[in-house]
């Protein structure tokens, strides 16, 4: 086993464990007891398990069938602080234990705080009274490697236990597990132990005798067992909830499933959306997987304080404020963010918690299918409004590609030698990606032989571990042929494909593949990927369209003869590849534009812009094919995919005033139009797709910096200055006006929205809008009050600095301040986040916007100067985008100037 793996000599069956947490305590803290029962699998002389500094261990004790249970000595128990690695050295019980013996146990006692870095188990703080008191209540994050913040524990996916855990708090607060409740009932500590007692005889209660508290009547409640589940899917929290409930009537099994949702008794009412989803989504995951929910029950729990934005704890799922809560101010976004986070978290109920995989370079098993699952399927039968399929397009699938297109980028299973690398391949590969793989799989098999195969997949491997090779298995005996050989390289490789097509005059096309890369630089080793392409050619004749979904190119040239002059590849953007067309034949596309799909249209757009960006084209044709598009467009997404690239060309040529300022005049041409059309305000009957196009065109034509728009803007923010008057902010709207408002004025849209933010009354999703417009003030003095507020903990949450630190970077009179910011206070910002995501998902924000040589070489040295192992993955990408954004600037300024000028808007 290589190092960076537990030893495999000794491993847990199943834990006895008893926390009992002392919210009221200074510092905030628990202490906690585990009898660890192990099977002994190689006679052995130490037992190694992961367990993080912080825990303080005060007892230690050892039995097995031929040992009493005797005391160890804590000095017996070394700690590798940068391993997390305990060590416990059994000679002081006779030399150690024998391969095969029965009954071996472990006991172990701890105690820490309960710190505030949104791992282990931690605290939060919810919202301030009017006292400015703020109630603590604590939770835990375990994912990835955090259990061993919490307890002894051998914390890696294929260490599958039962647990038996008892909580032990004060008895007016409500204490939450993976599991139900069987009892409860007052505790009283029983004689303390002294450090020779061994506490592992079978009258022992674990947690009996934990140390008492001060003040205050303590209940202890134990839950049921649990079924074989990993560490970092363990979870419990103490604190004063409220809840809503539901109940899921399982057509499987006959059986009902209590559902509640958890959060702070000021913001329960925010949450009925949360439960009514995980209701909905239930059956339809059952119906799917042709597995029944296997636990008493499903809790979830709304926190403050959350890294991530939602976790899948088997039986009882947390996440943010923003993932859960939902009322009438919120946003569409808003609304689809809970729904899809909800789903995907559900999902995660199978995949991932019934069947885990065996290590993290598998994580994508759990993730990909959580975000397909989440994303596109469920909300395709919940909420077929929202026409999931075109956004997954316009989100997954183009953040799959932005990433990977970069040499930095990683293959969906990855190694994962070391925590700090686990941590960072919770990214775009492995999320958006891995969907994007499994959507065109699913798409070329078809849904029912699919979703069978999984069926197979899950079934085999229940309570169990898995790997990809398994998944392979389940589907290629559903379609009845292999597709673990065809879809490897899409999951072991790194990148993917550039279809090129030539045309020749008697409709003969040359298809070739090569690896694509947003530099446009793949040198002889990187192209030797083939990959199995399914090309799904499309032709319209006479209004009538064709698909050949026969044809697959996996070698790297081969010909193909279209019967139409009408055709694009990938149709409805199934596939995970670019296509690159000849010049005259994206012109024609745009001329045909509405002969095709909204699917179609996104995904041309889209490489339109990807293959100007990275140079394999030149940016005035994607330009020219966006203007195309434009003039007979109708449809949401493709406008929004046309957005995209404008904004994106405003964003690179930013220090370029005369470009720049061009560009905001294209974007007003196409923008400002529909805005006179659709207006400000919603009507009744609106379709999901019109809110969110007038809510981009709006955005897109003030980003733009049109006078007229941004006059409505500030005239529909005053009265919310000036009377607390919101009524002409539409919801969609909110952050536009939020942020334009703020720009275009001064200090007292500033106040304004320095009260939202910290008004515990604003919805979260309200809260986060206020964070982004307090970055966009033009007003130097107000620029320093943001600035002054970064290091301030108190003033923002960890969880939330990114943010900040995302919206200084989209300011462009800050952009520059902002990455200098993060450079002087690299210390000071590691420290803060040593254990969370935070920094890694703050290098983005500040960084990613930058685009000339001069700050590509500054980035560049900074970064090389420093130790930046836990987030070299990010950094990387970071300094690769910045290069391929100098370099579009340095091919292509003349070009766009060119374009610009032959159609007047320069």
């Amino acid at each position: 086993m290589a190092d960076y793996r537990l030893p495999t000599t000794v491993r847990p069956t199943h834990y006895q464990l008893a926390v009992k947490t002392d919210l009221a305590a200074t510092p905030a803290s628990f202490s906690a007891e585990a009898i660890i029962d192990l099977a002994v699998d190689e006679t052995t002389s130490s037992i190694v398990f992961n367990l993080h500094p912080s825990l303080s261990v005060t007892h230690i004790a050892l039995a097995s069938g031929d040992l009493e249970a005797t005391a160890i000595p804590t000095s017996a128990l070394s700690v590798d602080a940068e391993t997390e690695r305990a060590t416990l050295d059994l000679g002081a019980v006779g030399g150690g234990l024998t391969a095969g013996v029965h009954g071996a146990k472990l006991f172990v006692r701890w105690e820490a705080e309960l710190g505030g870095n949104m791992m282990g188990y931690y605290k939060s703080n919810g919202d301030a009274d009017e006292h400015g008191n703020r109630p603590i209540y604590a939770l835990t994050q375990f994912e990835p490697t955090a259990a061993r913040r919490a307890m002894p524990c051998w914390d890696e996916p294929l260490h599958k236990a039962t647990y038996a855990l008892s909580m032990i708090a004060r008895e007016d607060q409500v204490v939450l597990a993976n599991m139900d409740a069987v009892s409860a009932v007052p505790w009283q500590p029983a004689a303390p132990l002294s450090s020779s007692e061994a506490a592992l005889d079978a009258s022992y209660t674990v947690g009996s005798s934990l140390p008492a508290s001060s003040s205050g009547s303590w209940t202890v409640t134990q839950f049921t067992t649990t079924p074989p589940m990993s560490t970092y899917l363990v979870a419990f929290a103490c604190g004063d909830f409220a809840h809503l409930a539901a109940e899921h009537h399982s057509k499987l099994t006959g059986k009902t499933i209590p559902l509640k949702i958890y959060a702070t008794a000021n913001q329960i009412h925010k949450a009925q959306l949360g439960l009514d989803v995980k209701k909905w989504g239930l059956p339809i995951y059952e119906e799917l997987f042709d597995i029944p929910y296997p636990l008493p029950k499903l809790d979830t729990l709304v926190a403050h304080d959350f890294d991530m934005g939602a976790m899948e704890n088997w039986g009882l799922i947390t996440g943010r404020t923003t993932a859960y809560l939902y009322d009438e101010r919120s946003s569409l976004a808003a609304k689809k963010r809970v729904g899809t986070v909800q789903l995907h978290e559900l999902a995660h109920m199978w995949f991932g918690d019934i069947v885990t995989m065996k290590w993290w370079d598998n994580l994508w098993l759990n993730e990909a299918f959580a975000t397909l699952m989440g994303s596109l399927v469920l909300p395709e039968r919940i909420f077929p409004e929202w026409k999931m399929n075109s956004e997954f397009i316009d989100t997954h699938w183009v953040r799959a590609m932005d990433l990977d297109c970069r040499r930095s980028s990683h293959p969906i299973e990855v190694a994962c030698p070391d925590s700090s690398q686990i941590n960072q391949i919770f990214d775009a590969i492995s999320y958006s990606k891995g969907a994007s793989v499994l959507r065109m799989l699913k798409s070329v098999v078809g849904e029912e032989k699919f979703f069978k195969g999984v069926s197979i997949y899950l079934k085999k491997h229940l309570y169990s571990n898995a790997q990809s090779s398994d998944l392979w298995e389940g589907i290629s005996q559903s379609v009845g042929k292999d597709m673990g050989s065809v879809m490897a390289n899409w999951t072991l490789k790194v990148g993917f494909p550039v279809i090129t097509v030539e045309e020749s005059g008697d409709s003969e096309l040359k298809l070739t593949q090569n690896r694509f890369l947003s530099t446009n630089d793949v040198k002889g080793g990187e192209n030797e990927t083939l990959w199995w392409v399914p090309l799904e050619v499309k032709t319209v004749n006479g209004g009538k369209t064709d698909v050949d979904h026969d044809a697959i190119l996996s070698d790297r040239s081969a010909t193909y003869k279209v019967s139409s002059d009408s055709f694009k590849l990938n149709a409805e953007t199934i596939g995970l590849y670019r296509v690159q067309y000849t010049p005259e034949r994206l012109a024609k596309l745009g001329a045909q534009a509405q002969s095709f799909t909204v699917d179609d249209r996104v995904g041309l757009l889209s490489d339109a812009s990807a293959l100007a960006s990275a140079g394999y084209s030149k940016t005035s044709a994607a330009l020219a094919f966006a203007a195309a598009v434009a003039t007979t467009e109708t449809e949401y997404l493709p406008f929004s995919q046309i957005s995209n690239l404008l904004g994106t060309v405003a964003r690179v040529w930013w220090e370029d005033d005369e470009v720049h300022d061009a560009i905001n005049k294209v974007r007003a041409n196409i923008f400002r139009p529909l805005v006179d059309k659709m207006g400000y305000e919603h009507a009744e009957d609106d379709p999901p797709d019109v809110k969110q196009l007038r809510a981009l065109a709006v955005s897109t034509a003030a980003a733009a910096g049109d006078e007229t728009v941004l006059a409505e803007i500030v005239k529909r923010f005053e009265p919310f200055v000036t009377l607390n008057d919101d009524s002409g902010i539409t919801p969609d709207l909110q952050r536009t006006i939020f942020t334009k408002a703020v720009r275009e004025g001064s200090k007292a849209e500033y106040e304004k929205m320095l009260e939202v933010y910290n008004s515990p009354t604003s919805n979260p999703s309200t809260k986060v809008d206020a964070m982004f417009a307090l970055c966009a003030t033009q007003e130097p003095a107000l620029i320093d009050r943001t600035f002054a507020m970064l290091p301030d903990t108190k003033a923002i949450k960890d969880q939330d600095l990114y943010i900040f630190f995302k919206g200084l970077g989209a300011n462009r009179a800050v952009r520059h301040r902002n990455a200098q910011y993060v450079m002087d206070n690299w210390v000071a910002l590691n420290e803060r986040y040593n254990a969370s995501f935070g920094l890694r998902n703050a290098i983005g924000g500040a960084f990613g916007k930058l685009s000339s040589k001069h700050d590509l070489e500054r980035v560049s040295a900074f970064f090389g100067a420093h130790d930046v192992k836990k987030y070299k993955l990010v950094v990387a990408q970071t300094v690769e985008g910045i290069q391929a954004a100098s370099d579009w600037l340095a091919r292509d300024t003349e070009d766009v100037k060119a374009w610009l000028k032959e159609n007047r808007f320069l």
